[in-house]
Protein backbone atom coordinates (compact mmCIF):
# COMPACT_ATOMS: atom_id res chain seq x y z
CA UNK A 1 0.00 0.00 0.00
CA UNK A 2 1.50 3.18 -0.95
CA UNK A 3 2.25 5.92 1.80
CA UNK A 4 -0.33 8.39 2.70
CA UNK A 5 0.89 12.31 1.92
CA UNK A 6 -0.73 13.90 3.52
CA UNK A 7 0.95 13.94 7.09
CA UNK A 8 -0.25 15.89 10.27
CA UNK A 9 3.04 18.03 9.27
CA UNK A 10 1.39 19.22 6.26
CA UNK A 11 -1.77 19.78 7.44
CA UNK A 12 -0.51 22.05 10.17
CA UNK A 13 0.95 24.17 6.99
CA UNK A 14 -1.84 24.30 5.25
CA UNK A 15 -3.81 25.48 7.81
CA UNK A 16 -1.19 28.40 8.67
CA UNK A 17 -1.06 29.43 5.34
CA UNK A 18 -4.76 29.53 5.60
CA UNK A 19 -4.69 31.24 8.70
CA UNK A 20 -1.83 33.72 8.09
CA UNK A 21 -2.62 35.07 4.72
CA UNK A 22 0.77 33.79 2.83
CA UNK A 23 3.79 31.29 2.60
CA UNK A 24 6.02 34.16 4.48
CA UNK A 25 3.89 34.42 7.34
CA UNK A 26 2.88 30.60 7.70
CA UNK A 27 7.13 30.00 7.62
CA UNK A 28 7.39 32.43 10.59
CA UNK A 29 4.92 31.11 12.61
CA UNK A 30 6.07 27.51 11.98
CA UNK A 31 9.74 28.51 12.16
CA UNK A 32 10.75 27.59 9.10
CA UNK A 33 12.12 29.01 6.25
CA UNK A 34 9.36 30.27 3.56
CA UNK A 35 11.30 27.73 0.95
CA UNK A 36 10.30 24.86 3.14
CA UNK A 37 6.67 25.88 2.88
CA UNK A 38 6.57 26.43 -0.58
CA UNK A 39 8.46 22.84 -0.99
CA UNK A 40 5.99 21.15 1.36
CA UNK A 41 3.16 22.26 -0.71
CA UNK A 42 4.59 21.81 -4.15
CA UNK A 43 5.40 17.82 -2.70
CA UNK A 44 2.03 17.37 -1.89
CA UNK A 45 0.49 18.70 -4.84
CA UNK A 46 2.97 16.19 -6.64
CA UNK A 47 2.29 13.36 -5.07
CA UNK A 48 -1.41 14.26 -4.81
CA UNK A 49 -1.44 14.75 -8.15
CA UNK A 50 -3.61 17.85 -8.30
CA UNK A 51 -3.29 21.85 -7.48
CA UNK A 52 -4.03 22.87 -3.70
CA UNK A 53 -3.22 26.38 -4.73
CA UNK A 54 -3.94 29.10 -7.19
CA UNK A 55 -2.87 32.38 -8.37
CA UNK A 56 -5.20 35.57 -8.25
CA UNK A 57 -3.31 38.14 -8.52
CA UNK A 58 0.08 38.24 -5.89
CA UNK A 59 -2.19 36.36 -3.90
CA UNK A 60 -2.24 32.22 -3.52
CA UNK A 61 -5.76 31.09 -2.53
CA UNK A 62 -6.93 27.35 -2.03
CA UNK A 63 -8.76 25.82 -4.72
CA UNK A 64 -11.84 23.85 -4.33
CA UNK A 65 -9.46 20.70 -3.38
CA UNK A 66 -7.20 22.34 -1.84
CA UNK A 67 -10.23 23.64 0.50
CA UNK A 68 -11.45 20.06 0.80
CA UNK A 69 -8.00 18.65 2.69
CA UNK A 70 -7.98 21.83 4.89
CA UNK A 71 -11.32 21.55 6.29
CA UNK A 72 -11.03 18.00 6.81
CA UNK A 73 -8.01 18.22 7.37
CA UNK A 74 -8.37 20.31 10.27
CA UNK A 75 -11.07 17.67 11.88
CA UNK A 76 -7.50 15.72 12.26
CA UNK A 77 -5.32 18.13 13.60
CA UNK A 78 -8.64 18.88 16.80
CA UNK A 79 -8.38 14.70 16.96
CA UNK A 80 -5.05 14.62 17.51
CA UNK A 81 -4.79 17.27 19.89
CA UNK A 82 -7.51 16.30 21.90
CA UNK A 83 -4.99 12.57 21.73
CA UNK A 84 -2.31 14.16 22.79
CA UNK A 85 -4.14 15.89 25.90
CA UNK A 86 -6.07 13.06 27.03
CA UNK A 87 -3.12 10.76 26.79
CA UNK A 88 -1.35 13.34 29.42
CA UNK A 89 -4.46 13.77 31.17
CA UNK A 90 -4.49 10.03 32.00
CA UNK A 91 -0.85 9.88 32.86
CA UNK A 92 -0.96 12.59 35.17
CA UNK A 93 -4.80 13.36 36.21
CA UNK A 94 -4.18 16.80 34.78
CA UNK A 95 -4.96 18.02 31.64
CA UNK A 96 -2.61 20.03 29.91
CA UNK A 97 -5.38 22.02 27.90
CA UNK A 98 -9.16 23.57 29.12
CA UNK A 99 -10.65 24.84 26.32
CA UNK A 100 -13.78 26.99 27.20
CA UNK A 101 -16.99 28.77 25.48
CA UNK A 102 -18.21 31.71 27.42
CA UNK A 103 -21.78 33.57 26.64
CA UNK A 104 -21.62 36.64 25.78
CA UNK A 105 -23.78 38.15 27.55
CA UNK A 106 -21.83 37.20 30.74
CA UNK A 107 -19.42 39.36 33.23
CA UNK A 108 -16.33 38.87 31.77
CA UNK A 109 -14.03 41.09 34.22
CA UNK A 110 -16.00 38.26 36.67
CA UNK A 111 -14.72 35.48 34.28
CA UNK A 112 -10.93 36.54 33.70
CA UNK A 113 -10.60 37.28 37.89
CA UNK A 114 -11.28 33.63 38.46
CA UNK A 115 -8.95 32.29 35.30
CA UNK A 116 -6.02 34.90 36.22
CA UNK A 117 -6.08 33.33 40.63
CA UNK A 118 -6.39 29.65 38.68
CA UNK A 119 -3.19 30.10 36.43
CA UNK A 120 -1.33 31.36 39.30
CA UNK A 121 -1.82 28.14 40.74
CA UNK A 122 -1.99 26.05 37.65
CA UNK A 123 0.82 28.21 35.48
CA UNK A 124 1.18 24.99 33.06
CA UNK A 125 -2.45 24.60 32.05
CA UNK A 126 -3.59 26.34 28.58
CA UNK A 127 -6.76 28.05 28.36
CA UNK A 128 -8.37 28.64 25.38
CA UNK A 129 -11.67 30.94 25.27
CA UNK A 130 -13.93 31.56 22.97
CA UNK A 131 -17.42 33.19 22.76
CA UNK A 132 -20.76 31.90 22.35
CA UNK A 133 -24.53 32.83 21.92
CA UNK A 134 -27.50 30.61 22.69
CA UNK A 135 -27.30 27.35 21.48
CA UNK A 136 -23.56 27.98 20.04
CA UNK A 137 -22.34 26.81 23.33
CA UNK A 138 -24.04 23.71 23.82
CA UNK A 139 -23.32 23.13 19.96
CA UNK A 140 -19.79 23.12 20.93
CA UNK A 141 -19.80 21.39 23.93
CA UNK A 142 -21.52 18.13 22.59
CA UNK A 143 -19.13 18.06 19.48
CA UNK A 144 -15.65 18.65 21.63
CA UNK A 145 -14.64 21.87 20.59
CA UNK A 146 -14.95 22.97 24.05
CA UNK A 147 -14.78 21.42 27.67
CA UNK A 148 -16.55 24.08 29.60
CA UNK A 149 -19.32 26.27 29.03
CA UNK A 150 -19.95 28.96 30.79
CA UNK A 151 -23.89 30.61 31.07
CA UNK A 152 -24.90 28.86 27.97
CA UNK A 153 -28.52 29.60 28.32
CA UNK A 154 -31.27 26.99 29.30
CA UNK A 155 -32.91 24.47 29.17
CA UNK A 156 -30.13 22.12 29.18
CA UNK A 157 -30.04 19.38 26.80
CA UNK A 158 -31.54 16.40 27.84
CA UNK A 159 -29.33 12.81 27.75
CA UNK A 160 -26.37 14.59 26.35
CA UNK A 161 -23.86 13.01 29.66
CA UNK A 162 -23.75 16.94 30.76
CA UNK A 163 -23.86 18.21 34.15
CA UNK A 164 -25.48 21.36 34.49
CA UNK A 165 -25.47 24.28 37.18
CA UNK A 166 -27.33 27.27 37.15
CA UNK A 167 -25.47 30.50 37.70
CA UNK A 168 -27.20 33.50 38.43
CA UNK A 169 -29.79 35.34 35.60
CA UNK A 170 -27.36 38.12 33.96
CA UNK A 171 -29.49 41.24 34.16
CA UNK A 172 -30.23 42.17 30.89
CA UNK A 173 -32.38 45.05 29.90
CA UNK A 174 -34.02 46.50 26.69
CA UNK A 175 -32.91 50.02 25.37
CA UNK A 176 -32.47 52.40 22.96
CA UNK A 177 -30.32 55.20 22.28
CA UNK A 178 -31.68 58.36 23.56
CA UNK A 179 -31.82 59.63 20.00
CA UNK A 180 -34.08 56.91 18.96
CA UNK A 181 -37.48 57.54 18.38
CA UNK A 182 -38.59 55.15 21.20
CA UNK A 183 -37.18 57.22 23.97
CA UNK A 184 -39.59 59.67 24.13
CA UNK A 185 -41.98 56.67 25.03
CA UNK A 186 -39.40 54.81 27.25
CA UNK A 187 -41.40 55.23 30.49
CA UNK A 188 -44.84 53.97 28.65
CA UNK A 189 -45.34 50.48 28.75
CA UNK A 190 -48.52 50.44 26.24
CA UNK A 191 -47.20 52.54 23.63
CA UNK A 192 -43.99 50.86 23.97
CA UNK A 193 -45.68 47.36 23.03
CA UNK A 194 -47.89 48.88 20.31
CA UNK A 195 -44.81 50.61 18.67
CA UNK A 196 -42.41 47.62 18.85
CA UNK A 197 -43.46 45.22 16.40
CA UNK A 198 -42.39 48.06 14.32
CA UNK A 199 -38.81 48.84 15.15
CA UNK A 200 -35.88 47.27 13.91
CA UNK A 201 -34.50 44.80 16.28
CA UNK A 202 -30.41 44.12 16.91
CA UNK A 203 -29.92 40.40 16.90
CA UNK A 204 -26.55 38.76 18.23
CA UNK A 205 -26.36 35.62 16.13
CA UNK A 206 -26.26 32.30 17.45
CA UNK A 207 -22.97 30.90 17.36
CA UNK A 208 -24.78 27.45 16.51
CA UNK A 209 -24.18 25.78 13.12
CA UNK A 210 -25.60 22.60 13.02
CA UNK A 211 -28.35 23.18 15.20
CA UNK A 212 -31.32 25.11 15.13
CA UNK A 213 -30.26 28.70 16.25
CA UNK A 214 -32.56 31.23 17.65
CA UNK A 215 -32.50 33.97 19.36
CA UNK A 216 -34.22 35.27 22.76
CA UNK A 217 -35.75 39.00 24.12
CA UNK A 218 -38.01 41.37 22.20
CA UNK A 219 -40.41 39.94 20.00
CA UNK A 220 -39.08 37.75 16.45
CA UNK A 221 -41.67 40.75 15.00
CA UNK A 222 -40.32 43.69 12.47
CA UNK A 223 -37.07 44.19 11.12
CA UNK A 224 -34.01 42.77 11.82
CA UNK A 225 -29.73 44.03 12.05
CA UNK A 226 -27.98 41.13 12.79
CA UNK A 227 -24.05 41.28 14.55
CA UNK A 228 -21.53 39.06 15.77
CA UNK A 229 -21.04 39.77 19.58
CA UNK A 230 -22.30 42.15 22.43
CA UNK A 231 -19.96 44.53 22.06
CA UNK A 232 -20.97 45.10 17.93
CA UNK A 233 -24.90 45.07 19.47
CA UNK A 234 -24.06 47.73 21.95
CA UNK A 235 -22.50 50.27 19.06
CA UNK A 236 -24.98 49.04 16.53
CA UNK A 237 -27.36 50.19 18.85
CA UNK A 238 -25.74 53.67 20.45
CA UNK A 239 -25.64 54.38 17.00
CA UNK A 240 -29.81 54.42 17.15
CA UNK A 241 -29.42 51.21 14.86
CA UNK A 242 -32.67 49.52 16.49
CA UNK A 243 -33.45 48.04 20.30
CA UNK A 244 -32.13 44.51 21.78
CA UNK A 245 -31.38 43.73 25.25
CA UNK A 246 -27.98 44.06 26.46
CA UNK A 247 -25.98 42.96 29.88
CA UNK A 248 -26.95 46.21 32.42
CA UNK A 249 -23.05 45.47 33.22
CA UNK A 250 -21.57 46.19 30.15
CA UNK A 251 -23.55 49.45 29.33
CA UNK A 252 -24.14 51.08 32.97
CA UNK A 253 -22.11 53.89 32.23
CA UNK A 254 -24.01 54.69 28.80
CA UNK A 255 -27.37 54.44 31.15
CA UNK A 256 -26.21 56.14 33.86
CA UNK A 257 -24.92 59.55 31.20
CA UNK A 258 -27.95 59.19 29.67
CA UNK A 259 -26.61 57.96 26.26
CA UNK A 260 -28.53 54.59 26.21
CA UNK A 261 -32.04 54.52 27.62
CA UNK A 262 -33.94 51.60 29.28
CA UNK A 263 -37.79 50.39 28.06
CA UNK A 264 -39.72 50.24 30.59
CA UNK A 265 -41.68 47.29 29.13
CA UNK A 266 -44.88 45.35 30.67
CA UNK A 267 -43.31 41.77 30.19
CA UNK A 268 -40.06 41.51 32.23
CA UNK A 269 -37.39 38.44 30.26
CA UNK A 270 -36.06 36.02 32.56
CA UNK A 271 -33.38 34.17 31.43
CA UNK A 272 -31.80 31.40 33.01
CA UNK A 273 -27.86 30.68 32.43
CA UNK A 274 -25.80 27.37 33.32
CA UNK A 275 -22.45 26.75 34.06
CA UNK A 276 -21.91 22.89 32.01
CA UNK A 277 -19.10 20.09 31.57
CA UNK A 278 -19.80 16.97 30.06
CA UNK A 279 -19.62 14.17 32.77
CA UNK A 280 -17.06 12.16 31.20
CA UNK A 281 -14.48 14.54 31.30
CA UNK A 282 -12.71 13.69 34.82
CA UNK A 283 -9.61 16.12 34.70
CA UNK A 284 -8.49 17.49 37.89
CA UNK A 285 -7.62 20.82 36.17
CA UNK A 286 -11.43 21.26 35.31
CA UNK A 287 -12.65 20.03 38.31
CA UNK A 288 -11.22 22.03 40.03
CA UNK A 289 -12.16 25.41 37.83
CA UNK A 290 -15.66 24.53 37.83
CA UNK A 291 -15.88 24.50 41.30
CA UNK A 292 -13.78 27.49 41.54
CA UNK A 293 -15.76 29.36 38.85
CA UNK A 294 -19.09 28.34 40.18
CA UNK A 295 -18.07 29.65 44.01
CA UNK A 296 -16.97 33.05 42.58
CA UNK A 297 -18.71 33.41 39.25
CA UNK A 298 -21.85 33.26 40.19
CA UNK A 299 -21.22 35.38 43.57
CA UNK A 300 -20.06 38.27 41.08
CA UNK A 301 -23.15 38.56 38.95
CA UNK A 302 -24.91 38.41 42.10
CA UNK A 303 -23.36 41.42 43.26
CA UNK A 304 -23.04 43.59 40.83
Amino acid sequence: MAKNPITIEVLETLDAIDRRGSFAKAAEELNKATSAVSYAVQKLEEQLGIALFQRQGRRSVLTSAGKLILVEGREILQTTARLANKAKEVATGWEPRISIAIESTQSYPAFFGVLDEFLKAHSTIEIDVCESVLNGGWEALEQGRVDLIVGSPGPVPLQKGYRAIPLACADLVPVVASRHELASIATNPDALQRRLPEVRRVITHDTSVSDITRSAGLSSDGKHFYVQNIDQKVEAIRAGIGVGHLPRLRIQNQLNNGELVELTLNKVSVFEYYLAWKISDKGKGLQLLTQELTAVFGEALISN
